[in-house]
């Protein structure tokens, strides 16, 4: 790899260890990387959880309104956005599975200081749904991200991404240094530890089952939207997810791992990763079963300039969501340096 090219990031998904037995349903198929036949009858029974959601779930509801709706023309793809505030530009990117509501806690106390633009990927929501794994190629992807941040008119801006986000955000980061001016990472690792721990931890790998459940061919056929609403505890927002979701492409959201997961056997590459050129904020909730925290072991190795690490043990892998409160702070507090 060189510094004039896309990084492919390589991510997982984890699920938080919430009691609720719908919530338990894919957090327990992270785990099942003993027994094939189990994952599959787990995400089968996610399957027949929705079904009853579909039957009980309410009707149509709403985003309460956080900011201006618009659309950014990526090289043909089009993409929601919701922009909020004024000042230097933020652009926050979610991950899997969710959209750009994931920021609605984080948004109202950032855009007292930025112009805060949270969008949904290509395949989610309201943004379109390309065909083809090709379309889902972190390349495609980081080039998003530069369309956004070039619909603004600015030359540069700060980057939060939090999963799949997280993924485009490093690599956008090392592909366009001259772009990025600050970047902020939640609950994923650089992509050189995750193909670390990969290639040589025994538990990220056993972790990973899921993402390679997902890179199967028939893979979405056993993915509802009502099931991938299972962390989201509100009874309003859930319904906002499963409306999201209904919207979205299932076989896109898996695309992601088709097209940028490592495949079997793991390997560490053997070419360097260009260092991050900008001050980087790393969150990491710490009871993420899926992204586990070794992966960001050495994480300074790979930036040549300050590295700032918060975990927060009680927070799994939306800690966006788990702790609101804490990431917001934390949020502020950086970027007001």
């Amino acid at each position: 790899m060189n510094g004039g090219s896309p990084i492919v990031l390589n991510c997982s998904k984890e699920q938080t260890t919430y009691h609720d037995s719908r919530r338990n349903t894919l957090m327990i198929a992270h785990r099942m990387h003993q027994s094939q036949e189990m994952l599959t009858a787990m995400l089968v029974s996610c399957l027949c959880i929705a079904i009853g959601f579909l039957a009980t779930s309410p009707g149509a509801a709403a985003e309460p309104p956080l900011g201006e709706h618009g659309f950014v023309d990526a090289d043909g793809v089009k993409l929601h956005y919701v922009t909020r505030g004024k000042g230097p530009l933020l652009v926050m990117i979610h991950g899997f599975p969710d959209y750009w509501y994931s920021w609605r806690h984080q948004m109202p106390a950032l855009a007292e200081h930025f112009q805060v633009v949270a969008y949904d990927q290509r395949g989610y929501n309201e943004s379109d749904k390309p065909e083809g794994i090709e379309q889902y190629r972190m390349d495609k992807l980081v080039a998003d991200l530069r369309a956004v941040v070039r619909h603004f008119g600015r030359e540069r801006a700060t980057i939060v991404g939090h999963d799949w986000g997280g993924a485009v955000a490093w690599s956008f980061a090392m592909a366009h240094p001259e772009m990025t001016e600050r970047l902020v990472i939640l609950n994923l690792p650089h992509p050189r530890g995750m193909l670390r721990e990969l290639a040589h931890n025994k538990g990220q790998q056993a972790a990973s089952q899921y993402a390679r459940e997902f890179q199967k061919p028939d893979a979405a056929r056993l993915v509802a939207p009502e099931g991938l609403a299972f962390w989201i505890r509100e009874p309003e927002a859930r319904t906002l997810y499963v409306e999201a979701f209904r919207k979205s492409s299932i076989e896109a959201m898996l695309n992601y791992y088709k097209a940028n997961y490592p495949r079997e056997p793991y390997q560490e590459p053997e070419e360097e990763f260009p260092k991050i050129a900008c001050p980087v904020l790393v969150i990491h909730g710490l009871k993420d079963p899926a992204l586990l925290s070794d992966g960001l072991n050495g994480t300074w190795n790979w930036l040549a300039n300050e590295l700032t690490l918060v975990t927060i043990p009680e927070a799994g892998h939306f800690v966006q969501y788990d702790a609101p409160q804490s990431v917001t702070r934390h949020l502020l507090r950086w970027l007001q340096e």
